[in-house]
């Protein structure tokens, strides 16, 4: 009696080890080593970058025509780990993300991240800031003048973050406003 246990769970496990094999398998042949990459309505100028997990640039390429972009890539080289295709558009950055093992590229998941960037504009003395933010991530906000910080600022709470900033009129100048949200910082230089 005790032996047909044995034997009961012996083939048990050995079931239990082959189909996952198999499954580990036919997760493999999904993946593949050279990767199509394809965005819709891109334009002359925009930048498309690879970033692996650290954020650490393994490819940087400025669009050089406007229309659907598609190129194939051989990733087969890359280190094990998570990679993030990004396309820095005129008001967003799209994000697939995908993971190489053993030279072999899957996409983690079928659908784009899209992060907003922030809109910065100045009329006379206003300096006007602007962000969407589905993912309600804070707007960190530092306003220099001739390089001393004279505002900082967090933002949070709404879908659109938005703030208007009255300039001193005696303030009449170089102005720099450094902007920070979801990991990545935005930089303008102004005059007024």
């Amino acid at each position: 009696m005790k032996i047909k246990k044995i034997i009961l769970v012996a083939l048990m496990l050995g079931t239990l080890i082959t189909n996952a094999n198999e499954k580990d398998n036919t997760n493999y042949k999904e993946a593949k080593g050279t990767v199509k990459v394809e965005f819709n309505n891109v334009k002359k100028g925009h930048t498309l970058t690879i970033k692996n997990a650290n954020g650490l640039t393994v490819y940087n390429n400025e669009i050089k025509n406007s229309g659907n972009y598609s190129r194939t890539f051989d990733f087969s080289a890359l280190e094990n780990g998570v990679y993030a295709v990004e396309l820095n558009k005129d008001f967003e950055i799209v994000i697939k993300q995908f993971y190489v093992e053993n030279g072999l590229v899957s996409f983690i998941n079928n659908n784009n991240e899209k992060i907003f960037k922030p809109i910065i504009r100045t009329e006379g003395k206003l300096l006007l800031i602007s962000k969407i933010s589905f993912d309600n991530e804070p707007l960190n906000v530092t306003l220099y003048y001739n390089d001393e910080a004279v505002l900082s600022e967090t933002i949070s709470g709404d879908k659109l973050l938005q703030r208007v900033y009255k300039l001193s009129e005696q303030k009449v100048g170089s102005y720099k406003v450094i902007i920070s949200s979801n990991n990545r910082t935005y930089i303008k230089d102004f005059t007024i």
